[in-house]
């Protein structure tokens, strides 16, 4: 099945909701202006807010219930499946930084709370880490969606791609220092794992950071079907799911593996 992904490299604004939702609403009417028609299209980490931790009593999203009806209105609009980034949300005492994803019907397909909490960020001091993973289906192919520092937990990957996912979309904030890490971790996930890997990092900065975009869309071998800049664009590339079912087969790493010794 062959699917037309165009993942959002966007600046955001730091702790002006309202803006970004504006912003995003452009954006997706850019990315359904682009040939050919997306599929899917995927939003960047915390794009309500950004990292304004500090403020997310007054600007976290109260069990993501607006962006969860901003996405889905959109993904009607347009018809196209949105992985919607990830926002901050706010339950009962507790804050996250929860992926929200939406089929083309405007249906709720997944919410999954960032797992692996980035202390270098304070993550760890605001919010709640996640319990479940994040897996999906699109068109009836099992999918997941990940959050910036996940990508360094090569386990968390796997346990994904052992149950049959062919495609993990990661959504960040990954910052300009780091840009090698980013590029290298995402490539070593596809490649050991035999998936696609789609990644959308935001661009800009905010007081603390300067980030890198350079999202990514990898395929099953490895190999880097499209890159973004370090500037405000939208990437593009058609990823095929059946390639994962032949990369497999060339090399059969699941059926290879010695899980009794790991």
């Amino acid at each position: 099945m062959k699917l037309h992904i165009a993942c959002i490299q966007m600046d955001i604004q730091f702790g002006h909701p309202e803006e970004n939702y504006k912003h995003v609403e452009i954006k997706v009417k850019e990315a359904c202006e682009v040939q050919p028609y997306p599929d899917i299209i995927v939003l960047p980490e915390m794009w309500t807010t950004g990292y304004d931790l500090e403020n997310l009593s007054s600007t976290a999203d109260v069990k993501g219930e607006k962006t969860i009806e901003f996405l889905k209105n959109l993904a009607k609009k347009y018809q196209v499946h949105i992985v919607g980034g990830s926002v901050a949300t706010k339950r009962d005492k507790e804050y996250f930084n929860t992926m929200i994803s939406v089929d083309k019907n405007g249906e709720l397909l997944q919410e999954y709370h960032k797992m692996h909490l980035f202390k270098l960020m304070d993550e760890h001091k605001f919010l709640s880490a996640g319990e479940e993973k994040g897996s999906f289906n699109i068109n009836g192919e099992k999918v997941a969606g990940m959050i910036c520092y996940d990508i360094r937990f090569p386990e968390w990957f796997r346990a994904h791609t052992l149950n049959g996912t062919k495609a993990i979309f990661v959504v960040a904030e990954w910052p300009k220092p780091r840009v090698d890490h980013w590029q290298t971790l995402l490539r070593a996930r596809a490649i050991e794992n035999q998936c696609y890997v789609i990644a959308c990092n935001r661009v800009g900065q905010d007081p603390n950071n300067r980030f890198a975009g350079h999202s990514m869309i990898i395929d099953p071998w490895g190999e880097v079907l499209e890159s973004g800049t370090e500037k405000e664009e939208i990437v593009t590339a058609t990823i095929d799911l059946s390639e994962v079912d032949r990369v497999r087969k060339t090399i059969p790493v699941f059926d290879d593996r010695k899980p009794e010794f790991y």
